[in-house]
């Protein structure tokens, strides 16, 4: 006569969790989420921007130049001479013709040195040139 737990021991096979399926599920998954990501670009200085009431949101921006109310100008998170912004823009629109400039200008900073940083960047072939403001919430 056959014992029965006996064959059933015999008969036993170790059940195994295959995690290699799951763990190239997540890193796609990562790797999904990582591309389709947008990172916020900033000028790297803290500037009290002017308000507007008919400010929008412009997207894709390539370049951003900020004016404190000191009159220095940074771009890329360091400071720059005013010579040196036509320079900066040039390259920066070689690495992407299609990019534009947006000037982040601190409202107690001086007009003629935000009229200087623009005309420098249309003079280094910037077609979209824009000025940062906040909205005007208060209304």
């Amino acid at each position: 006569m056959l014992n029965i737990s006996a064959a059933r021991r015999h008969n036993t096979k170790t059940l195994e969790l295959n995690i290699a399926p799951l763990i190239d599920m997540v890193f796609i998954l990562l790797i999904f989420f990582l591309v389709t990501t947008s990172f916020i670009k900033e000028t790297g200085v803290d500037v009290s921007r002017p308000t507007a009431s008919l400010a929008i949101s412009k997207a894709n921006t390539t370049i951003l130049i900020g004016v404190t109310r000191d009159d220095t100008i940074h771009i890329d998170r360091r400071i720059v001479d005013i010579r040196a912004v036509r320079a900066n823009v040039e390259r920066a629109l070689a690495e992407n013709p299609e990019g534009s400039v947006v000037i982040v200008a601190d409202k107690e900073s001086k007009t003629g040195l935000v009229i200087n940083v623009m005309d420098s960047c249309k003079l280094a072939g910037a077609q979209n040139v824009s000025i940062a403001a906040s909205t005007d919430s208060g209304k």
